[in-house]
């Protein structure tokens, strides 16, 4: 039997939480709620992150723009995509949810923009 624990970040709450592994089956204790057990699951068969960067701007009146994944990636991504975001460079302007790279890493998901840059 294999056993982890964590800490749910599925609500303010931070449940402590203890994930046991047997024979495929998964049981979960410490959660006070279904996201808990939810969260665990996840964390435990697909571990997946929202990864967030900056990626400079030409022309623009700053000279970077927050961005990020669109949602989760599969954690074992984290670095292709990161590779992925630092080969890149926008020209202003760029909005709010402007996608910068679509599929980023063959994830299946794009990077996009998380602020707004106007043009100089």
């Amino acid at each position: 039997m294999e056993k982890r624990e964590l800490i749910c970040i599925g609500c303010p709450l931070g449940c402590p939480l203890s994930v046991e592994m047997e024979n495929g089956e998964i049981s979960v204790t410490g959660n006070t709620c279904r996201r808990g057990e939810d969260y665990a699951k996840k964390e435990i068969l697909h571990p997946a992150r929202t990864v967030t960067s900056s990626v400079p701007v030409t022309d623009g009146v700053l000279k970077m723009v927050s961005v990020k994944t669109e949602t989760d990636i599969p954690k074992d991504k984290i670095f292709d995509v990161m590779d992925a975001i630092h080969r890149i460079r926008v020209e202003a302007p760029v909005a709010i949810g402007d996608v910068l790279i679509a599929d980023c890493a063959g994830t299946g998901v794009s990077v996009v923009a998380t602020k707004n840059v106007e043009r100089r």
